[in-house]
C-alpha cells in the first residue's frame, strides 16, 4: 500500500479507511457514496483516496 497515512492539506488519516473503501469499490459500489459513508468530506482528502493507484504489486518483484 502506497498511499500517505495522512492528507498532505489537511492531516485526515486517510490511510486508516484506504482498505475498506478499496475493498467496497472493488465489489462495485460507487466511489462517491463510499467516502461519504467513511465520513471522508473534504475534497483534499477525497482527492487522495481517488486518484491513489495501488502499484505495489507491479514494483515489489524488483529489487535495488
Amino acid at each position: 500500500m502506497l498511499i500517505p497515512m495522512r492528507c498532505f492539506s489537511c492531516g485526515f488519516p486517510v490511510a486508516a479507511v484506504y482498505e475498506e473503501y478499496k475493498q467496497k469499490v472493488a465489489k462495485g459500489e460507487n466511489s462517491g457514496k463510499v467516502l461519504d459513508k467513511l465520513n471522508v468530506q473534504r475534497y483534499c482528502c477525497r482527492r487522495m483516496m481517488i486518484s491513489n493507484v495501488d502499484i505495489i504489486h507491479e514494483i515489489a518483484p524488483f529489487k535495488r
